[in-house]
């Protein structure tokens, strides 16, 4: 007789810690080493402090169907996009590292994404904004609360804005009403249905 044992899956839910004291860029390099074989870690770094995070299944769930739709409404928009996901941003000279969630070149490659997006599922303690701007990102879109918030880069400070201004034909409401529905095939018809009206 043969024994079978089964690993036991468990899922993690989303967690961020600050690591105490401030680092150099050069530190924080090391710390990036010791946890590179660490999948499923996320590191931000901004001007000396170090923040890891988990990648909890909710927060890849909602951050999935975030991309699937807006995709979706750039090909029904005929809009030419390039997506680079969580491509890394990092610039010593900048004093940041991070990986927005989803980021997208709207149009043609340029130096740094058009937009970005970032799905909080527990609140954050480094300046989410800050780093963004050192990078120059035109549009920074946050999921938290079940609910976008969208903010423009402007004079070199973000404002919040009701209305993308690079998707101006796109339904903010609707694009965050259907990350909602629990069926993302009911999400993707409602979502298209909605935007060819």
């Amino acid at each position: 007789m043969i024994l079978q044992t089964l690993d036991q899956i468990t899922t993690i839910p989303e967690q961020r810690f600050l690591l105490p004291g401030d680092y150099t860029w050069e530190e924080f390099e090391k710390i990036e080493v010791l946890m590179a074989q660490s999948p499923g870690l996320r590191i931000t770094y901004l001007d000396g402090c170090v923040e890891l995070m988990t990648l909890g299944e909710q927060h890849e769930i909602i951050k999935t169907i975030l991309a699937i739709l807006l995709e979706a409404f750039f090909f029904e928009k005929g809009i030419n996009f390039i997506p680079v996901g969580s491509a890394t941003r990092r610039a010593k000279e900048k004093g940041a590292s991070f990986e927005p969630d989803e980021s997208y070149y709207i149009g043609e490659k340029k130096e740094n994404p058009d937009l970005a997006i970032e799905v909080n599922i527990t609140s954050g303690s480094i300046d989410k904004l800050e780093k963004y701007k050192r990078f120059k990102i035109t549009e920074v879109w946050f999921w938290e609360n079940n609910q976008l918030s969208l903010y423009r880069l402007t004079n070199d400070n973000y404002e919040q804005i009701t209305q993308s201004e690079l998707l101006p034909e796109l339904d903010v409401s609707l694009l965050a009403s259907c990350v909602l529905i629990p069926s993302i095939i009911e999400a993707r018809t409602v979502f298209l249905k909605g935007i060819r009206q």
